[in-house]
């Protein structure tokens, strides 16, 4: 798959089949289109074309939402690597840029950088200023500019926003099994480890302290998860706690893992840890001693969990 940073960027003499979209997420609803927008590309003699958008227009237009999405722009590129696509073309969203009437967008974007034979769409697809053109005037426009337009169905669609809309949910409420059999993949986070409190060194129970490169990235609900990560080539499983480590008096959010079986200084490095299970809510207890307890409750309740995974 090839990548470029705007629709001018992509330099390609083919004609192309293209489909739009956000794709937050990258889920099972989102593949079953990719995987007709690959095989079309393949029965036609065209070359499967992804537009997606970067940042996700409601920063730009709604910058007072605090937005969070499934995946930040690296994990959507890597997973849509992933689903056999020719092209990805990721076009900066900008005020200018949704100031382009649908003639503009379909003529200069659509047509002449990114060679549209095809375009799979749909049915409540709206582009232009103000989003005032429908799939409708996309078939119109097809007529002058000589390609086809492909509807995907209410049921596909609804299905894709039913799947974002539960994912989303899941993840707010720890149901990380839900979010992943939507997903179709362990749904994850990635970041730098850094210094924190060193609190769980001084408990036998020490931990990398993520921190995440992305604001926009959506987090699980506070508590304690089950978790893998690949660490020098290897793969290796913790116990995540996302919360304001209320025991000792915490008052910012954090991501601590302790590793189980490895205790190497991992300071400075980028690492990427993949939801498995939750364990329980974030709890406040009366001292450190009764917390080191109830970690050794999560440790032995996640061995039992992984060993039954095999």
């Amino acid at each position: 798959m090839k990548k470029y940073p705007s629709a001018s960027a992509y330099k390609n003499s083919r004609q192309s089949v293209v489909t739009i979209g956000t794709f937050d997420g990258v889920h099972i609803g989102h593949k079953a289109i990719l995987k007709r927008l690959v095989e079309t590309a393949k029965k036609e003699n065209l070359d499967s074309v992804v537009l997606t958008f970067f940042p996700h227009p409601r920063m730009v237009l709604q910058q007072n939402v605090d937005i969070k999405l499934i995946n930040t722009i690296e994990e959507r590129t890597e997973l849509l690597e992933n689903t056999g696509l020719d092209h990805l073309v990721i076009h900066p969203f900008t005020h200018a840029f949704s100031r382009l009437t649908a003639l503009e967008y379909v003529r200069d974007i659509l047509v002449n950088s990114l060679k549209a034979k095809k375009i799979i769409i749909g049915y409540d697809h709206r582009f232009g200023r103000n989003r005032n053109a429908d799939i409708e005037d996309l078939k119109e426009f097809g007529k002058t500019y000589n390609f086809e337009v492909e509807e995907i169905s209410a049921k596909e669609i609804d299905d894709v926003a039913v799947s974002s809309t539960k994912i989303r949910k899941a993840l707010n409420e720890g149901d990380i099994e839900t979010a992943n059999s939507y997903l179709g993949y362990d749904f994850m986070i990635s970041g730098e480890v850094v210094k924190g409190k060193a609190i769980g060194r001084t408990i036998n129970y020490p931990t990398a302290n993520l921190k995440l490169k992305e604001k926009y990235k959506l987090v699980p609900k506070n508590g304690v998860y089950i978790v893998e990560s690949t660490i020098e080539g290897e793969k290796k499983f913790g116990i995540t706690s996302i919360g304001t480590n209320p025991t000792v008096g915490g008052t910012e959010k954090t991501i601590e893992t302790h590793f189980l079986n490895f205790n190497k200084d991992l300071y400075g490095k980028e690492i990427t840890i993949a939801f498995l299970k939750y364990i329980r809510d974030e709890e406040t207890f009366d001292s450190v001693e009764i917390l080191k307890r109830e970690i050794e409750k999560d440790e032995t309740f996640a061995k039992q969990f992984l060993e039954g995974r095999g």
